[in-house]
């Protein structure tokens, strides 16, 4: 009889940890994106992994455990495309457009990971304040924003004073809404926001209202 304490054994094999976990938390990703916080089941994301509950305990510690291992790993995902982008070679102009891009491709890519942040926020975003993990993660894309906007603003490109946590929200506004809201935008007004053939009218669109933004006569105080 196997103990609480180790993970049960599948044709006399114990299965390989890494891709365990990483099944389970590829599954509990499309559960909890599915169904919430709340309506999700371990018992179904056991079943749909070919695996026991009782194994997920033993990986993760339980549902609550589960769900932030996925936000860590949804996070993760986006940060490590924000560390590979590469702008230091482009113009300011180009290369705040070129960042509003990956956020803009990423979040059209990825629509659980807008469902699990829908989630997280109606739950208060207990879960991510309670993860050191992702309280230590921070925004790559900070950094680079901060280098993107001090170069234009040196170069006279960009007339704005920008904070980049405001830059920040501005892109990935637009980005999470054009996903988030695609059914209710598309009952409403009759326009789908996800459109393939609009797809480069809306990537396009974000570009130009940044860099609208950064270069736009602003009004002494």
């Amino acid at each position: 009889m196997t103990s609480v304490g180790e993970p049960a054994r599948s044709n006399g094999r114990i299965r390989d940890a890494a891709r365990t976990q990483a099944e389970i938390l590829d599954v509990a990703t499309q559960e909890f994106a599915r169904a919430g916080y709340d309506g999700a089941r371990v018992d179904e994301i056991a079943a749909r992994t070919r695996t026991t509950k009782r194994m997920i305990y033993y990986y993760f510690g339980g549902k609550e455990q589960l769900f932030t291992a996925v936000l860590e790993r949804a996070y993760g995902v986006i940060r490590e495309a924000e560390q590979e982008l590469d702008v230091e070679h482009l113009d300011p102009v180009a290369a705040i457009r070129r960042l509003a891009e990956v956020t803009f491709d990423h979040h059209e890519q990825h629509p659980d990971f807008i469902r699990l942040v829908s989630i997280e926020n109606i739950h208060g975003a207990e879960h991510i304040a309670a993860s050191e993990k992702l309280g230590k993660i921070g925004s790559p894309a900070l950094d680079v924003i901060r280098r993107i906007l001090e170069s234009g603003q040196r170069s006279g490109l960009f007339t704005a004073d920008v904070d980049a946590v405001d830059l920040h929200a501005m892109i990935s506004s637009f980005c999470f809404f054009r996903v988030s809201n695609r059914h209710t935008f598309g009952a409403l007004f009759g326009r789908d926001l996800v459109d393939p053939a609009q797809r480069e009218h809306y990537r396009a669109m974000l570009g130009d209202m940044v860099i609208a933004y950064l270069t736009a006569e602003r009004a002494a105080d």
